[in-house]
């Protein structure tokens, strides 16, 4: 079987398909063409996505939107702290007649067309339904009644309450790890957008916005065998290669690579983390950029563009610096970025 490339018939179709998707978008989500970028990275890539922001930001306009422009079938679910696993598979009630009767819950109502899955506020919920989910993240299936649901096409976002501390519970790092990315969002810092969100009655009905995206933009039942495609078509250079390992190991070891930041123990900063499958997970991310520029090759700056949003949440920081994480780890990023030398 020939290699496809991205100037193949197929992928350049496709790659026509995801301009246009992120145009749709940009519809109902004004002023947030970087979460856009990466959310359609995400897609590609087969990747789940944690999305960070401060409440009112646009985190459920996007996905909502997403939804549309996938065609597939969206469920929420709000995060509580009574909640059970089994809310996400089934909710029971009585029936007019008296009688008990079983329904299928979020996960399972969909069946196979579920396309995204958001979970609001998953700190709120316990760790035990943080174990389904991830099992549903990694595997895309899910036993009951008896038997296997499979979700071939389902991709899962999630965000996280990080203002209140009273009954959350912290995804542990090893649950972290199963997102492909951790997408902060903010309001935008362009003014005109500012106002148009304050001021332009459009962007204050949800409802009416999200129908103004194209339905099925991208066929969702079709993204998984060109994810494949897309991961064969680009290549990685021996020298790009070099510098993915480079990066990696600076990453993890700071004070080897001779990075320095003002009043922190480099040689005690980073227990750990950043996994070989966190490092495939950047490789891949990247290989989906590549694509979407137009090429069947990778440079640094595919690598650059999704690093921040794939390594930083994989990173694990000793206890002394972990309040200061949102600070560190961007800087260590950057001295990463300028420790290493680029092909």
């Amino acid at each position: 079987m020939n290699t496809l490339r991205p100037g193949d018939a197929m992928l350049t179709d496709w790659r026509e398909a995801a301009t246009r998707f992120e145009r749709e978008i940009a519809k109902a989500v004004v002023g947030q063409e970087r979460a856009i970028r990466l959310v359609t990275i995400a897609i590609f890539a087969r990747g789940h996505v944690m999305l960070e922001g401060d409440v009112g930001v646009g985190k459920t306009t996007l996905l909502r939107a997403v939804a549309r422009g996938l065609g597939g079938a969206y469920e929420r679910v709000e995060g509580t702290v009574d909640m059970m696993p089994t809310d996400l598979i089934y909710h029971t009630y009585l029936g007019e007649d008296g009688r008990p009767r079983v329904e299928p819950g979020p996960v399972l109502r969909q069946a196979e067309d579920l396309s995204v899955f958001f979970f609001n506020e998953i700190n709120r919920a316990r760790p035990q339904v943080h174990a389904l989910l991830l099992r549903l993240m990694a595997e895309r299936s899910v036993a009951a009644f008896n038997r296997e649901y499979r979700f071939p096409n389902l991709q899962v976002f999630a965000d996280r309450n990080r203002v209140e501390r009273e009954e959350t519970f912290e995804l542990p790092a090893a649950a972290r790890d199963r997102f492909l990315m951790e997408i902060g969002m903010e309001a935008p810092r362009d003014v005109e957008a500012r106002r148009a969100l304050v001021f332009d009655p459009r962007f204050h009905d949800t409802d009416r916005l999200t129908k103004e995206v194209a339905t099925g933009v991208l066929d969702h039942t079709r993204i998984g065998a060109i994810a494949r495609a897309i991961q064969h078509a680009v290549r990685a250079e021996p020298p790009i290669e070099r510098y993915v390992v480079g990066l990696w190991e600076a990453l993890v070891r700071p004070a080897a690579a001779g990075i320095r930041l003002s009043g922190i123990d480099m040689e005690r900063l980073v227990q750990g983390g950043a996994s070989p499958r966190g490092v495939a997970f950047l490789v891949r991310a990247a290989r989906v950029r590549a694509w979407l520029e137009g090429r069947d090759w990778l440079v640094p700056e595919d690598l650059r563009a999704a690093f921040p949003e794939v390594m930083a949440h994989r990173v694990f920081l000793e206890p002394v610096y972990e309040m200061r994480r949102s600070e560190i780890v961007p800087e260590l990023i950057r001295a990463v970025f300028d420790t290493v030398p680029a092909p």
